[in-house]
C-alpha cells in the first residue's frame, strides 16, 4: 500500500512528474493510494489555481478520517515515540509492514515507524 504525506501532495501540486507516475501507477493497479484527513488539512486551500492537480489526485485517493480510533493509535505512538506531531502520526498508524509512505519528512517520520515497530519504506520527494 502506498501513504501519502503532505510532502506527496505538494510535489503533485509542484507537478513532479515521478511522485505523479509513481501514484498513477497504484492506481491504475486498482491500489488507490491512503492518506488521513489531517493531511488534507495540512495541504488543501480550495483546489484552484495551482490546486487543480492537488483536487484531481484527491478523487482516486482513499482518505481515512482521523476518528477516536485513530486519533488514540496516533497518541500512543506519540507517547511512544517522543515526538510531537499528531497528524505524522496519524499517517504512520495508517502503515503496515511492507508499505511505502511517500514523504518529505524522512527524518520526523523514521523515529514514529520504529516506535510502531514497522518495517516500512519511506520515500522521499
Amino acid at each position: 500500500m502506498l501513504i501519502l504525506d503532505a510532502g506527496a501532495f505538494l510535489a503533485v501540486e509542484r507537478n513532479d512528474r515521478s511522485v505523479v507516475a509513481q501514484i498513477k501507477r497504484e492506481q491504475l493497479a486498482g491500489r488507490p493510494p491512503l492518506t488521513s484527513g489531517g493531511v488534507v488539512a495540512q495541504v488543501w486551500r480550495g483546489g484552484r489555481g495551482p490546486q487543480v492537480s492537488l483536487a484531481r489526485l484527491l478523487a482516486g485517493v482513499r482518505i481515512v478520517p482521523i476518528d477516536d480510533e485513530l486519533g488514540r493509535l496516533a497518541g500512543m505512538l506519540l507517547a511512544r515515540s517522543g515526538r510531537s506531531d499528531a497528524i505524522d502520526a496519524s499517517v504512520v498508524c495508517l502503515a503496515r509492514d511492507g508499505d511505502d509512505i511517500m514523504t518529505s519528512d524522512t527524518a520526523d517520520l523514521r523515529p514514529l515507524a520504529e516506535a510502531a515497530d514497522l518495517h516500512i519504506e519511506l520515500i522521499s520527494v
